[in-house]
């Protein structure tokens, strides 16, 4: 996940903390509903307001581990 943030802002990924905030980065909503698309594509079921409530990795981090419980 953070490979592909990364890959999206042209950044390297070691320079994406856990806490800080994507849109501060540089993720607009459009970059960020295109990555939850690829994300959704793997199987999970992503929706893109979850990952707007909380715009950082760590936030991102807990709606794919919840939805990777649901899925069991």
């Amino acid at each position: 996940m953070r490979r592909d943030i990364a890959a999206m802002l042209h950044e390297d990924p070691s320079e994406i903390g856990e806490g800080d905030s994507l849109l501060d980065l540089g993720l607009d909503s459009m970059r960020a509903m295109n990555l939850v698309l690829q994300w959704s594509q793997g199987g999970l079921d992503l929706e893109f307001s979850e990952f707007a409530e909380d715009p950082t990795l760590a936030g991102w981090w807990a709606i794919v581990a919840r939805r990777q419980a649901q899925r069991g």
